[in-house]
């Protein structure tokens, strides 16, 4: 194991940004790694838009650290240089610096698009994208919490059966709801009455623990995918055959179902 003296680089400046938050670091090399232990059971993998991974390296790196209950999250360049300010909030989520609200404490709103578009480009590392249905959790007047879902959607297995997905849900920077994403699911399934609620948790930051907790089961592992950045350093889905500058991936996500 080597010591990582950062350059004035992204790493740098992520290094700084943590201390300006008083959450202490330290850097190391493992192997091609560049790893960040921020605490005894949270590693941050620093990942060069420059690099010669593969998914597997990096799926792999995560199930080491897994096997010793340490958590591991990918944190690419162009996802840092992005949104700093979401990856920052959800890293203290992840070592309980937030403020802690009660989720009965709040009351549940459907909430306009552009609403729920402004919010999630705060603060969602992923930004809003189409939805059917968007509520909010409101404490008192202030907008805390917000989650998307999909339209129902009809399956053919069993006679008016209805899925629909949770496409995004996010917390307003700095705080933590208890028991928020399950007042907001458990009003939509009662609004909308679906006989099934299906999302996806990111492997490159979760493995679906908080999903796990609301009674969702992990159904499909969903393979690593590549994208490629535009100018402004937004990711698209590479089509096939399309060239690129520059490619990233992620690896995976995992898919979970609530029944009703």
């Amino acid at each position: 194991m080597n010591i990582l003296n950062p350059d004035y680089n992204w790493h740098h400046q992520f290094s700084i940004a943590l201390a300006e938050h008083k959450i202490e670091c330290h850097f190391f090399l493992e192997d091609d790694f560049k790893l960040v232990e921020v605490n005894t059971s949270l590693l941050i993998n620093l990942v060069g838009l420059n690099n010669s991974f593969k998914p597997g390296d990096l799926i792999r790196l995560k199930e080491k650290y897994f096997k010793k209950n340490i958590r591991l999250i990918h944190l690419w360049e162009d996802v840092w240089l992005l949104k700093p300010a979401q990856v920052l909030g959800r890293i203290k989520s992840l070592l309980g610096q937030n403020i802690r609200i009660h989720g009965r404490k709040t009351k549940v709103f459907k909430i306009t698009k552009p609403v729920a578009d402004a919010f999630l480009t705060k603060n969602h590392l992923q930004g809003p994208v189409s939805s059917r249905y968007k509520v909010g959790l409101f404490e008192k007047e202030d907008l805390v919490a917000v989650a998307t879902f999909s339209a129902l959607r009809k399956m053919n297995h069993t006679e008016n059966y209805k899925s629909a997905e949770l496409i995004r849900f996010a917390v307003k920077a700095g705080y933590s709801i208890t028991g928020g994403l399950s007042k907001l699911i458990a009003y939509f399934a009662e609004t909308y009455k679906p006989n099934d609620l299906m999302t996806y948790a990111d492997c490159d930051w979760s493995a679906g623990e908080a999903y796990d907790t609301l009674g969702f089961v992990q159904t499909t592992f969903l393979s690593p995918q590549i994208y490629i950045l535009d100018e402004h350093l937004n990711r698209q889905l590479k089509k096939e055959n399309q060239i690129s500058a520059q490619e990233v991936f992620n690896t995976g996500s995992l898919k979970f179902i609530l029944k009703f």
